[in-house]
């Protein structure tokens, strides 16, 4: 009997986000170490087949293709939205099972389908939560440095709705509008919806070094600064600036059991997405020893909470409503410290 096969779509080269891909990589392997070391899904061990999308869609969809005709169980894993919405458009086209494991854009699909489902939360309700602490940090107008694209304006227009609904304004500028433009628009707080490291080490750095700008808030809703290189790169200047995690301010025990297991795997702190990928493949495997591929039926115990998958309005997959959300930040005061400044 051959073993249970599930292709892995993640990001492990540029100008994808490496450090997300090995992360979210890193978590399903640790996965399936367990499961096969516990004898596997009936007998059978666990392979992972794994694709690199480089963030690229044709290239994610091709990959979908691809693992298709390797007779895969199903897919799964994806950080980047344009790559996750081409695989899961395909996914849907072949009828394979797709568990998107971190990307968040709404629209994953352009109809609602019974083949695609996601862990991560949905844009439109993870960066409410980010418009919900500034405006109770008492940000009332703010400045979004945007590259375009349909992630980073699908962003700005849900920051925009949430703040305008309080009396708050949004205000978009480019890169290249930093730091003299953020300085005349009487922004409180600036947000980087850019690529990372470029450009938006350089713009923190620009706002960090500008004493015009010293009382502005710098934020990244996207998560930059969840990951080490955003340390090493940054240092000091990094820190205090609040970003969007999705795990619970505290682990349940068997969430800190997989957070020890995680950091001795990578070697340092695991991430959120290293949390995602470890409950994809503990999803994926229930629902193989189940014999269904039917995801309301599905009910596990992951690293961050029990997972079960709704139908959410304005959602057309199958969603996880939600995966535990805050808002957090690198302390100022101590090196590899986090804050927990806001709870959605």
């Amino acid at each position: 009997m051959g073993g249970l096969r599930i292709g892995i779509l993640v990001p492990l080269s540029r100008p994808g986000w490496v450090e997300a891909g090995q992360q979210l990589l890193g978590g399903m392997e640790l996965a399936v170490r367990e499961i096969n070391a516990a004898g596997g899904v009936d007998g059978r061990p666990v392979e992972l087949l794994v694709r690199d999308t480089a963030a690229d869609p044709q290239r994610a969809a091709a990959a979908v293709t691809e693992l298709a005709g390797l007779q895969v169980a199903a897919l799964a894993g994806e950080f980047h939205s344009v790559a996750a919405r081409a695989a899961a458009t395909q996914a849907d086209r072949l009828g394979l099972p797709f568990l998107c494991s971190s990307a968040v854009l709404d629209a994953l699909t352009d109809h609602p389908t019974d083949v695609v489902a996601r862990l991560a939360p949905a844009q439109s309700h993870g960066w409410r939560v980010y418009a919900d602490f500034l405006l109770a940090a008492g940000h009332r107008r703010i400045a979004v440095v945007t590259q375009g694209g349909a992630y980073w304006e699908s962003g700005t227009r849900i920051l925009r709705e949430r703040l305008s609904a309080d009396g708050g304004s949004v205000v978009e500028l480019g890169p290249a509008d930093v730091p003299d433009a953020l300085a005349a628009s009487g922004a409180s707080a600036v947000l980087l919806l850019t690529g990372f490291p470029e450009p938006a080490v350089p713009l923190v750095r620009a706002v960090r070094r500008d004493r015009r700008l010293s009382d502005v808030l710098i934020g990244a809703p996207a998560g930059q600064p969840e990951f080490a290189e955003w340390a090493r790169l940054l240092g000091a200047e990094g820190a205090g600036v609040p970003f969007l995690r999705y795990l619970p301010e505290r682990l349940d025990p068997p969430g800190a059991r997989v957070a020890d297991a995680l950091r001795e795997r990578l070697g340092g702190e695991p991430s959120f997405v290293a949390f995602e990928g470890w409950d994809t493949v503990t999803v994926l495997t229930a629902m193989a020893r189940s014999g269904s591929a039917d995801w309301s039926g599905v009910r596990v115990t992951g690293s961050r909470g029990p997972i079960r998958f709704e139908r959410v309005p304005g959602i057309g997959v199958w969603q996880w409503a939600w995966a535990p959300v805050h808002v957090a930040d690198r302390d100022p005061a101590g090196a590899g410290r986090w804050r927990v400044l806001h709870t959605g």
